[in-house]
């Protein structure tokens, strides 16, 4: 056997190619699944009210999908957001106007769509004042002479900023810091204690937490008025990151629309209970395209803005309103093709599948829509 003596040189190259190959082969295997994520919960409340309800929901998606599942808690609704996008965060709860912020620039996607514990796929923004105030409507509140304080949501809050500032001050030209003594950005746990302590005159809130309030602060809710509501606004999505492992996505999603759904008659009744501390009952399959109103409520709300600026001339807003009201007209024509849309058909039949008759249907149906089948984007 002839023996072959590599140089120093060859010995290198050698080495350099085995190490090349043991790296080709590592590549070449799968990736391994991860077995851990982090879901985002907005802060609607303080954390510690929050992790009554959330972490019974929590240890129940990590049983049943056999992941790790981390509660992340921000003191604020961008912290949610940035954490889904440096991918701190893989799924989150948000409310519609956060997570059209996570869709548009945390790599995010909506996946499912909250619902309320009587079944309602909505819910209102309001105004509200304490019960020994003078205040019984809007107007009352609206004098702008700089004597009330007001409480304010988080800039990325649907019903605590969105939709008050659209429907209520862009729509009367009406500046906030202008009009009231004070101007404070809050949770709506921390606005409607504030309200109840007459630490400030009005805030915004919701029927939610609301809800949540008269169950963990009666006392506190007993002490509100409601002095305006707001239209019909759809519940919040349930957002993942898009590029969250397919074989993840698939236990979460399978858990998700399940939860509640399916299992013993012990099982659902144990989930519904959970879902009802959450105010929520068993969740519907969605996709982005439930942002469309909230996108153009936003582009709305844009223009009024522009039309009560006075340091505008004419032609500065007719150029600064013409893409916006392109904008909305576009997302009209969206609106309506989803009325009749052939997905949100199957989406709203899904929810008034009957747990016990048509529990075959349930599981068949969350394994077409998991698979691709029936998803729908815009």
């Amino acid at each position: 056997m002839k023996l072959v003596h590599l140089t120093a040189r060859g010995r290198a190259a050698a080495l350099l190619l085995t190490g090349l190959s043991a790296a080709a082969q590592e590549a070449a295997k799968p990736a391994s699944q991860p077995n851990e994520i982090n879901f985002g919960i907005i802060s609607t409340e303080a954390s510690t009210n929050q992790k009554v309800n959330w972490e019974p929901f929590l240890a129940a998606m990590t049983k049943a999908t056999g992941l790790k599942v981390n509660a992340f808690y921000a003191t604020d609704y961008a912290g949610v957001i940035e954490a889904m996008r440096f991918n701190k965060v893989q799924v989150a709860w948000y409310g519609n106007t956060s997570a059209m912020e996570a869709v548009d620039r945390a790599e995010g996607e909506i996946f499912a769509q909250v619902i309320g514990k009587e079944g309602n796929l909505g819910y209102t923004s309001h105004l509200i004042t304490n019960t020994d105030k003078p205040f019984k409507a809007l107007d009352d509140v609206l004098k702008c002479d700089k004597s009330l304080d007001f409480g304010i949501g988080d800039p990325n809050s649907t019903s605590g900023f969105l939709v008050p500032t659209t429907y209520i001050f862009a729509a009367k030209g009406i500046d906030p810091k202008a009009c009231f003594k004070t101007v404070r950005n809050a949770s709506h746990q921390a606005n409607a204690m504030s309200v109840a302590n007459n630490q400030v005159d009005v805030a915004t809130n919701n029927s939610e937490d609301l809800e949540r309030l008269a169950k963990s602060a009666p006392d506190a809710y007993k002490k509100i008025r409601i002095i305006w509501t707001s239209p019909m606004i759809p519940l919040d999505p349930i957002v993942w990151r898009k590029d969250l492992d397919a074989g993840v996505k698939a236990k979460i999603y399978d858990f998700i629309l399940s939860y509640g759904r399916t299992g013993t008659a012990e099982e659902i009744a144990a989930a519904k209970t959970i879902l009802a501390n959450l105010i929520w009952s068993p969740m519907k399959p969605s996709s982005n395209h439930k942002l469309v109103p909230i996108r153009k409520l936003e582009a709305s709300k844009k223009v009024f803005k522009i039309q009560a600026d006075e340091k505008l001339s004419a032609d500065e807003k007719k150029a600064q309103i013409a893409p916006l009201e392109a904008d909305i007209a576009k997302y009209a024509v969206l609106e309506a093709k989803l009325e009749n849309d052939t997905v949100v058909a199957k989406y709203l039949a899904f929810i008034k599948l009957d747990p016990v008759k048509d529990a075959a249907e349930i599981k068949k149906q969350i394994a077409e829509f998991s698979g691709g089948l029936a998803q729908m984007t815009y």
